[in-house]
């Protein structure tokens, strides 16, 4: 997620290879141990995929994260652990970092008069604090809302079936939902697609889909199919609350180009759309 005038930005994988063994691997003429996987207790960095302009002349610098564990989900509050630089703190980043490389999480909106500031996410986990900068430089300049070889773009979402949309990595977030603990919220969005193809063969459909995650939150969140079906444009999942408070879910609604995975692979940065649905729980 260099430049030749406008182009689409192209992501490298973030692979990662079990080893079950201490290996000893060439560096300069030395012998070191390579890194060996971790479960737990590893740090989160922060990564900055680059920057795309909005149609009001400002500018959306996009940015995702790193989570060095297997299987911790780590839970970093806004604060002195997980903040911008210059503030205010809360850019609208995730407090929940789910394991492995998360690409294109959000965005973040900068006026047309940026110019050459710089804004900095700084996260401390694994008792490693790690800051990465967004930035304006013309070689970090993503083709986010279309994919230029082709002319496809990322799907349309929105939270009511007549409501406003959103797409791309800056999204759209969704009215205030309440509900309280324990119970099944049912949630409902709407995804809509421009129906081309990048790679399929002729008279394949284009595949679409979404995923929905916890983004934020005090406490733990049960959904009751994290990868619903879309009957024609809407999906529904029910969400359960273990905790007062209150939440963000993300909706990750990918078209042709694949699944998040997929573009993580080495694909051009388009195209998914960021949905972020809002939800107070009451006890």
């Amino acid at each position: 997620m260099v430049r030749l005038s406008k182009r689409s930005f192209q992501i490298l994988a973030l692979s990662s290879v079990a080893v079950f063994l201490p290996l000893k691997i060439m560096a300069q003429g030395n012998l070191i141990d390579a890194p060996l996987p971790h479960s737990t207790g590893q740090s989160v960095s922060p990564s900055f995929e680059g920057w795309y302009s909005n149609s009001d002349g400002g500018f959306s610098l996009v940015f995702g994260y790193f989570n060095r564990n297997y299987e911790e989900n780590i839970s970093l509050p806004i604060g002195l652990n997980n903040k911008f630089e210059p503030g205010p703190a809360d850019r609208g980043q995730p407090t929940y970092f789910h394991p492995r490389r998360h690409t294109g999480v959000f965005a973040v909106r900068v006026p047309a008069n940026f110019g050459n500031q710089k804004l900095t996410w700084r996260i401390t986990a694994g008792n490693e604090s790690i800051a990465i900068p967004g930035h304006l430089k013309p070689e970090w300049e993503i083709t986010a809302l279309e994919e230029i070889t082709s002319g496809n773009t990322p799907p349309a979402v929105r939270f009511s079936e007549s409501g406003n949309s959103g797409q791309g990595p800056l999204g759209i977030s969704s009215p205030t939902i309440t509900t309280n603990v324990g119970e099944a919220a049912e949630i409902l969005l709407w995804s809509k697609d421009d129906g081309v193809k990048k790679s399929r063969a002729a008279g394949q459909r284009p595949r679409t889909g979404v995923v929905v995650s916890k983004f934020r939150g005090p406490g733990d969140v049960v959904i009751d199919d994290d990868t619903p079906r879309l009957v024609g444009e809407k999906a529904s999942i029910k969400a359960t609350f273990t905790l007062a408070g209150d939440y963000i879910l993300r909706v990750l609604a990918w078209d042709d180009s694949g699944g998040q995975s997929a573009v993580m692979a080495g694909g051009f940065f388009c195209c998914w759309t960021n949905g972020f649905i809002n939800v107070r729980v009451d006890e």
